[in-house]
């Protein structure tokens, strides 16, 4: 038989299981855990589940414990691959011509399709935010902008470098993120959906880094894109190193923000010389501005 630990937990604490260290190093059969918003309605209330091979004892419910402030409950399943199952609970999804889908499920002929494992929840597109930046790409390059120069920074599983590169092919471009557990998921990722890695045009380069200050980032600055779909704290904290790492004419478009939060983040970025382009609506905000 398999068990499920279900945890509830906030979205802070959700989100962090994408990026933490694992959790068990020494577990002869680690869980696998995953973090999900089941109710759109409440984006502050997530769960956390971890499945495990064997009934979980004493010792894992109090590693289980320190991820999140609810109680731990565990229920005993049948027989299965919980790694697909978890991955077949999440439908594809669609985001202008983009279709990210798990292993569980085909891609689309008419599609920009992109694989990417449920592993790490967080980061699939199956958040409003990571869906929210891939149709604001899609809208970009629609109507008529071109770029070059591309950081995504906060990457995650890729996706969103990922998206940027199919639009924008012949462009450099560099993904990073702070936890180095990111960017092996990225790399993983990339080999998965072909995209190229390196450090020339069509290649996407990786590199853990805290904000802007590493010097591939440097290298490379003014960006005509960069994405950060991070949290608005950090956002209005970096405003102003991403103000100056952005070209004049160039593009930012920032996501992981409330609607309530949105006021506060428009306003760091606009009193540094960028325009907002696009408010986004809904609960969940992607911004677009474009410094002048």
């Amino acid at each position: 038989m398999s068990w499920r630990v279900t945890i509830p937990c906030n979205r802070a604490e959700g989100e962090a299981i994408g990026a933490m260290d694992d959790p068990f190093p020494d577990h002869p059969n680690p869980p696998v855990i995953v973090a999900d918003e089941p109710d759109e309605d409440r984006p502050d209330e997530w769960v956390i589940h971890a499945y495990f091979e064997e009934e979980p004892g004493e010792a894992d419910l109090a590693v289980l414990r320190r991820l999140a402030s609810g109680e731990p409950s565990v229920a005993q399943l049948e027989d299965e691959d919980w790694v697909t199952r978890s991955q077949a609970g999440l439908e594809p999804i669609r985001a202008g011509r983009f279709h990210v889908h798990t292993p569980a499920h085909a891609p689309d002929p008419g599609s920009i399709n992109f694989l990417i494992d449920a592993g790490l929840a967080f980061g699939t597109g199956h958040h409003h935010t990571t869906k929210g930046c891939l149709e604001a790409l899609d809208r970009l390059e629609r109507a008529g902008r071109n770029f070059s120069n591309i950081a995504d920074i906060g990457t995650g599983t890729g996706l969103l470098a990922f998206g940027a590169m199919r639009l924008w092919p012949e462009a450099l471009a560099i993904a990073t993120d702070i936890d180095p557990v990111s960017i092996d998921v990225t790399r993983d990722n990339a080999v998965l959906n072909r995209v190229p890695l390196g450090e020339g045009k069509g290649a996407l380069a990786l590199a853990v880094a805290d904000g802007m200050g590493h010097p591939a980032l440097a290298e490379r600055a003014p960006f005509d894109l960069l994405i950060a779909n991070i949290l608005a704290g950090p956002l209005i904290e970096l405003a102003e190193d991403f103000v100056a790492a952005t070209a004049p004419g160039g593009t930012i478009l920032l996501a992981g923000l409330l609607d309530t939060q949105a006021d506060a983040v428009t306003e760091a970025y606009t009193r540094r010389g960028c325009r907002l382009v696009e408010g986004g609506q809904g609960e969940w905000r992607v911004l677009v501005l474009e410094r002048t």
